[in-house]
């Protein structure tokens, strides 16, 4: 790894609080945008699907356009690159900030949870932050979910000591307990831990003009740190509300570059500039650089923009749902990924209703994941909370803090049983994690650098088929799939695969060495590869592409695959026998409850939940299918025996899949 430069030398400061003496000329006051373009509109739009490459030719004109901050870290990027992208997220933030020379970076910082959705201990939290500041990183947007400031404090200290900025941050939300009473209470708190600014975050975009000037105007009354806003347009009222804001005397905005702009992204950073143009107010951002910004965002739009994206880029029913742009994409994604986009209206007529049992936690990750996918559980199910995954299971017992509201008690009685919830701070019940992790790695010589071992304690299973990726030779790399390269032409896919990421299949040396031994059978044609990568079985059909010849669709590439031909469906040898069932097993079985990725325990170095011949009760967990980000157990219907275990760890399942076989008892 190179030698980094100290963060004193290498970090841009913030702008303090704005004054009008610091104006342009003429008085006027000084006001700052944020751009968002390169984490947060990216990942409300585009499912987070932006690459590195994406980012690198348009940096300098970015970094010179006159922005406060460049937002591009945290969030779910961190998670996507390794799990979608293959790409590791510290290069990212490192090439960036070789380029961006003038603009601060900054990322959104989950507190406790840093970048994951579960806490980490203390020892993880303040190491990740002192990496990322030594990488590069100035401003941390530090929040907590449920707006839990213990949550927060330690994440604020860390900060604060390895040099970075802490801007704190309300999750604005609408219940009956979310009042600006509350709001100026918790802003107070976080003042009096150190913060440097703080952030109104309003996620879904329910955050309305005259709501946002009584907040604000009670925050510039109680509170001596500048305030900014963050605002998703998915209302249709944030352009309004950002106005409103201002005047009342919040001094920095976030918006996107127009084209990824509005719907659930940010306002358009060129909206804002001429409507603050006609006032008092002097955001002064360069209008050349913005147009070739733009330019550039709109010729990558069609390979990266989401094949469900909504017609209508103004949705009042967030108004009722309240689902956070970030999430609302996702949630679109998953629903997809379960064959089920078609019962995206119930989901959202259930939100509301799961919200109010757990508390009314505001919607923002975790908490919009654990609201979000327990409501899709319930529908999916047929009965609520017939399906809670361990995060729902984890919130409830207060692992994530307190709730804004108590949680209904015959709900609570549900999920936990006679279990009690605890109270105090979540993290004090963790122990260090940092000197025990090397210890549980299968492969410590994946490892290359000190941040390497920080991705892997947050997404363990995803960093580690990342390392293993990595570590290939450059010509043996799976291609990233390409669900992931839409195309213009491109068709919506009615159906996609499970969320996991493709196991990596057989590289272009291992076709090569196939068909040099295929190839010494007298004129044998392919018409169909399929390959089962667990036991590496083949299985060849001949009547259609000569070895070694290229089709006609392909551009010829030294050590090129064959390309795999789609499945002849009307063939009768394809299709099961009609005693054979199409899953291969049809005795008594442990199914999939729903599309996701198959786990035998629940964690790296952690023992499997049950093995074959084990005797299990009712109720037991015996495996983990993680889907929609969540970890959900699966239990034995009854008391039984383990006799066979269908399918290996990591692989990705379908709705209906037996997994582990049993025999009652």
């Amino acid at each position: 790894m190179a030698k980094k430069s100290s963060p004193k030398r290498q970090r841009s400061k913030p702008a303090t609080k704005p004054s009008a003496k610091a104006g342009n000329g003429g008085g006027r006051i000084p006001l700052r945008i944020t751009d968002t373009t390169l984490r947060d509109a990216h990942q409300s739009l585009w499912a987070t699907r932006m690459r590195t490459k994406d980012i690198v030719g348009i940096l300098d004109t970015i970094d010179n356009a006159g922005f406060y901050s460049l937002e591009m870290w945290g969030g779910a990027t961190f998670d996507v690159c390794l799990r979608f992208l293959r790409e590791n997220p510290w290069e990212r933030l490192r090439m960036i900030k070789s380029r961006a020379k003038k603009t601060p970076l900054q990322m959104l910082l989950r507190g406790q949870n840093i970048l994951g959705y579960q806490h980490y201990p203390d020892d993880l939290l303040d190491r990740f932050v002192a990496l990322s500041c030594r990488n590069g990183m100035d401003i941390f947007r530090i929040f907590d979910a449920l707006n839990d400031n213990r949550n927060m404090e330690y994440a604020i200290k860390a900060v604060k000591k390895h040099g970075g900025h802490a801007q704190g941050t309300l999750c604005y939300t609408i219940s009956p307990v979310h009042t600006v009473e509350e709001f100026v209470r918790i802003a107070r708190e976080q003042v009096q831990m150190g913060v440097d600014s703080i952030c109104i975050k309003d996620m879904a975009g329910i955050l309305s003009p005259i709501s946002a000037e009584k907040l604000i105007s009670a925050l510039v009354a109680n509170v001596d740190v500048p305030i900014q806003m963050h605002c998703h347009a998915t209302s249709g009222m944030a352009v309004a509300t950002y106005v409103e804001g201002v005047r009342a005397g919040a001094g920095a905005i976030d918006c996107a570059i127009s084209v990824m702009s509005g719907s659930s992204s940010q306002p358009a950073a060129e909206t804002m500039l001429s409507i603050f143009d006609e006032t008092s107010y002097r955001a002064s951002l360069d209008r050349d650089a913005l147009r070739k910004i733009c330019k550039h965002f709109t010729e990558l739009a069609p390979k990266r923009q989401l094949s469900s994206q909504p017609l209508n880029p103004i949705d009042p029913e967030i108004l009722i749902h309240h689902i956070p742009g970030g999430m609302i994409s996702n949630l679109r994604s998953q629903l997809q990924q379960q064959d089920a986009l078609d019962r995206l209206p119930e989901v959202l007529e259930e939100l509301p209703r799961t919200r109010a049992d757990l508390g009314y936690p505001p919607l923002v990750t975790p908490t919009s994941q654990i609201v979000g996918v327990q409501s899709v559980m319930n529908v999916l199910a047929g009965e609520r909370y017939a399906m809670i995954p361990q995060e729902t299971r984890n919130y409830v017992k207060g692992l994530y803090g307190r709730s804004p509201a108590p949680i209904a008690s015959a709900i609570r009685k549900k999920i936990l049983g006679d279990e009690k919830p605890m109270t105090g701070r979540p993290a004090d019940k963790l122990e260090p994690i940092l000197p025990k992790i090397t210890l549980e790695m299968e492969d410590p010589t994946l490892i290359n650098e000190e941040e390497d071992i920080i991705s892997y304690c947050l997404f363990p299973e995803q960093a580690k088929e990342y390392f293993q990726w990595r570590a290939l030779p450059t010509e043996d790399r799976p291609p990233i799939p390409a669900n992931l390269e839409r195309k213009k032409e491109d068709k919506p896919a009615a159906k996609e695969s499970a969320a996991a990421p493709a196991k990596p299949f057989l590289s272009d040396r291992d076709y090569q060495e196939i068909n040099e031994l295929l190839a010494k059978v007298h004129d044998l044609q392919l018409s169909e590869v399929t390959i089962r990568r667990d036991d590496l079985a083949l299985s060849l059909k001949a009547d259609g592409m000569r070895i070694g010849q290229t089709p006609v669709d392909e551009t010829p590439r030294k050590t090129a695959a064959p390309k795999p031909v789609e499945p002849r469906q009307e063939k009768p040898e394809a299709a099961a026998k009609p005693d054979e069932p199409a899953d291969g097993y049809d005795g008594p079985a442990v199914k999939a409850p729903l599309n996701g990725t198959f786990y035998l325990s629940s964690g790296p170095g952690k023992p499997p939940l049950v093995k074959e011949g084990d005797t299990v009760q009712a109720g037991d967990p015996v495996c983990i299918v993680e889907a929609m980000k969540l970890f959900n157990q699966i239990k034995a219907p009854s008391r039984c025996r383990i006799v066979k275990l269908l399918a290996q760890h990591g692989d990705a399942v379908k709705k209906g899949q037996p997994l582990v076989a049993i025999e009652p008892m």
